[in-house]
């Protein structure tokens, strides 16, 4: 069964790129993306979607980068823990009582 379903992941991955492969070859024409003050890019369509692409790719990544800072500090001021020792927090032996 795993087998299987190993042959039909790679199956799908595979009819992916073969889309996305004939979606590049069938995307020569030349678009033109314009900036300020009359300046243009003219490029093949593809490499104008692939550069999107890797623009929205870092602009993501950098705005991730703030959060990654602040769980790595928090991760080191974090007390290091061998793997096979308990918790140092307390735990509750029993469970907690609910009033009405």
């Amino acid at each position: 069964m795993k087998k299987l379903l190993w042959l039909l992941k790679w199956m799908l991955k595979a009819a992916i790129f073969f889309t996305l492969f004939a979606f590049a070859l069938n995307n020569q024409q030349d678009a033109s993306v314009h900036f300020f003050f009359g300046t243009q890019w003219r490029a093949p369509l593809v490499l104008v979607v692939l550069a999107a692409f890797t623009a929205g790719v870092a602009i993501g990544v950098l705005g991730m980068v703030p959060r990654w800072w602040k769980h790595r500090k928090a991760a080191q001021r974090a007390p290091m823990q061998a793997p096979g020792q308990p918790s140092a927090q307390p735990t509750a032996t029993h469970p907690a009582e609910h009033g009405l």
